[in-house]
């Protein structure tokens, strides 16, 4: 077991290297995918060993002058960043808007929900008449685009129609994928949903 520790270590390390982010000192939440019984659902386990590495939730070095809580989203590299201060954070890896629904700028989190409903929206419903049998809202569940948690996102004009959420489709994180949301791996967006408070701000770079 050590030694497949110190080899997750290596990989990491030399993965970062290559990438030429800084994760010195990081802490692997690697075994921290496993079945999950939430509010009555049994999330399945992730096949973590499927996804790269450096979207494995850890905690690493991370320079911000950005107070703790803050959420920093980078789209380019598919990481999100929750800011813990003294010069660290926890990052997940997240599947991002594909070409197109990309966006950037600052907002908040107005409400947080677990199991949320998803309702498609009007402009999405036009693009897949087949949601439209969602257009009331999709009940929650395993297989709801919104997953285990949803953090929903406003600026000085309200709601931007834009979510931080988890997803079933674990094999999208490191894509560009969505709709413009950004997504998680279940078992990442309730850890985060429990660091998170009403109000953080919210940078999507």
């Amino acid at each position: 077991m050590r030694m497949k520790s110190f080899a997750i270590v290596a990989a990491l390390a030399l993965s970062t290297a290559i990438s030429g982010c800084s994760t010195i000192g990081s802490q692997l939440f690697t075994n921290n995918y496993g079945s999950v019984n939430d509010a009555g659902y049994q999330l399945p386990r992730i096949p973590i060993e499927k996804v790269p590495l450096k979207y494995h939730r850890q905690e690493v070095n991370y320079d911000t002058s950005e107070k703790p809580g803050t959420i920093i989203v980078d789209t380019q590299n598919k990481f999100l960043y929750f800011v813990e201060g003294d010069g660290r954070a926890i990052r997940y890896g997240i599947g991002v808007g594909r070409e197109g629904f990309e966006w950037h700028g600052t907002a908040h989190i107005a409400l947080k929900r677990e199991w949320p409903t998803w309702t498609p929206p009007r402009q999405m419903i036009q693009r897949q008449p087949e949601l439209a049998k969602f257009a009331g809202g999709m009940e929650p569940g395993l297989k709801n685009p919104l997953g285990a948690r949803a953090m929903y996102l406003f600026n000085k004009g309200g709601d931007m129609g834009y979510r931080l959420h988890g997803s079933p489709e674990w094999n999208s994180i490191g894509k560009a994928m969505s709709s413009g949301c950004i997504r998680l791996m279940n078992q990442d967006i309730i850890d985060l949903y429990d660091r998170a408070s009403v109000g953080a701000k919210v940078i999507v770079m």
